[in-house]
């Protein structure tokens, strides 16, 4: 497990909730877009680093 991609991930997905909630206010709605793709990157390496847990889990 990568805990230093795991906590990248996390700083981006909170940086991406705050630029949607910010582009819902101000009526952006490319910081909108740009806040909802950060949130999908992070979830996308959450899912990288779950599977390469499992992964090694299954082969020890």
């Amino acid at each position: 497990m990568s805990v230093e991609k795991r906590v990248e991930a996390t700083a981006k997905n909170i940086e991406g909730k705050i630029q949607e909630v910010v582009g819902e206010i101000t009526g952006n709605p490319q910081d909108k877009a740009e806040g909802q793709t950060k949130q999908a990157q992070a979830q996308a390496t959450h899912t990288v680093e779950n599977i390469k847990d499992e992964l090694k889990k299954a082969l020890d």
